[in-house]
């Protein structure tokens, strides 16, 4: 894990003024569990609170040593994975991922979306480390924590130059993000694809524009999204559907016209969780609701709460991506529902792990084949 650095921006806890964060999710920098101190402004009568200029994204070194990223949490279904950023420029306002930039001296709020570490050793050290005499090969994963896609990487390519290990190595790999921008890369995973080496899912919330732009706000537009599962499909590249996260009276009465419209783009295999909210997330996430929709922020809340035992969050495995309870039970009967009408998951293919082609242990070492 690289160092805390200091933040580019000092807006501290206080709510930024909305011209500030035009094309932002959060509606603050919301102290992290480890901060000691707040920091709050006030109008003193005179309208003169300065309204700023819009925030900026800061991108700043990742010091990490090693990529890969190991789990073993029994209700997750890979063991590894690699994230070549920390912090997401998508902004989703539900991202389960935004109190991990507390550890990094950050604010899960605006900070999260506005200052990235990235890490452009990143193919470097998945090289040494895949080398490695222990190393036994299984699926690596992609998006599972934030997004390898996010628009920083259309300058970095730091997960194009970490997909260039994984095809040369013919690594098994699996990919989830909400950004067109993965079609920038089908002649890589068109060709780890035609060895069974890659699956790719599109994260897809909402059909609805405003929604969209309201909760994920620099992620690719629902329509873009749906033209990348065509387009990935058309290429041959597996690309199934993640409709991710369900969240109770907001996004979960379009589950099945997204299963529609995802199934007629190509899709064939689809997944979903419900809204988890840990940590720092839940003031975050109440923040958001009373700004855009007050009107419903209480129905959602006490839905929300419903689906985890009377509380916000419950962090329980085989609890926390599904939730419980009468409400719970509904969404999942009817996602079930629609993916059988549908014809999803019929037929899931694992990726294949039997190609795999350790690099080198010494770089100045050639291949023999």
């Amino acid at each position: 894990m690289g160092k805390p650095v200091e933040r580019a921006v000092s807006i501290a806890a206080d709510h930024a003024h909305p011209d500030a964060r035009r094309g932002r999710g959060a509606v603050s920098a919301v102290r992290s569990r480890y901060d000691t101190e707040t920091r709050q402004r006030e109008d003193d009568g005179w309208d003169n609170l300065e309204t700023g200029d819009p925030l900026r994204t800061h991108l700043h070194e990742d010091a990490t040593r090693s990529i890969i990223a190991w789990n073993t949490s029994p209700d997750i279904s890979f063991d590894r994975s690699i994230n070549p950023y920390r912090g997401c420029e998508h902004g989703c306002i539900y991202c389960f991922a935004r109190p991990s930039h507390a550890y990094l001296g950050f604010s899960p709020g605006l900070d999260f979306e506005t200052e990235i570490m990235v890490k452009r050793n990143a193919a470097t050290l998945l090289r040494k480390e895949l080398a490695a005499k222990n190393y036994q090969v299984r699926a690596m994963a992609m998006g599972t924590n934030t997004d390898p896609y996010q628009p920083v990487e259309r300058d970095q390519r730091i997960t194009r130059g970490v997909l260039e290990v994984l095809c040369e190595t013919r690594h098994p790999l699996t990919i989830v993000t909400k950004n067109h921008l993965i079609t920038r890369d089908i002649d890589i995973l068109a060709d780890m694809a035609k060895d069974g080496l890659v699956k790719c899912y599109l994260s897809i919330t909402t059909l609805d524009r405003h929604l969209a732009r309201n909760m994920e706000p620099r992620a690719s537009t629902p329509g873009k999204r749906l033209e990348a599962v065509r387009l990935l499909n058309d290429a041959g590249i597996p690309c199934g559907v993640m409709t991710a996260p369900l969240i109770p009276a907001i996004n979960d009465m379009e589950v099945e016209r997204i299963l529609e419209a995802a199934f007629a783009a190509g899709a064939r295999e689809a997944g979903w969780v419900l809204l988890r909210l840990p940590l720092e997330l839940k003031e975050l996430w109440r923040e958001w609701l009373q700004e855009h929709y007050p009107d419903r922020a209480s129905k959602v809340m006490k839905l929300i709460q419903e689906t985890r035992g009377g509380r916000d969050y419950t962090a329980n495995f085989g609890e926390r991506q599904r939730g419980d309870g009468p409400y719970a039970d509904l969404i999942a009967q009817r996602f079930r529902m629609a993916v059988k009408r549908l014809g999803y998951n019929e037929k899931r293919n694992p990726v294949r792990c039997d190609l795999f082609r350790p690099p080198p242990r010494d770089e100045r070492q050639g291949s023999l084949f």
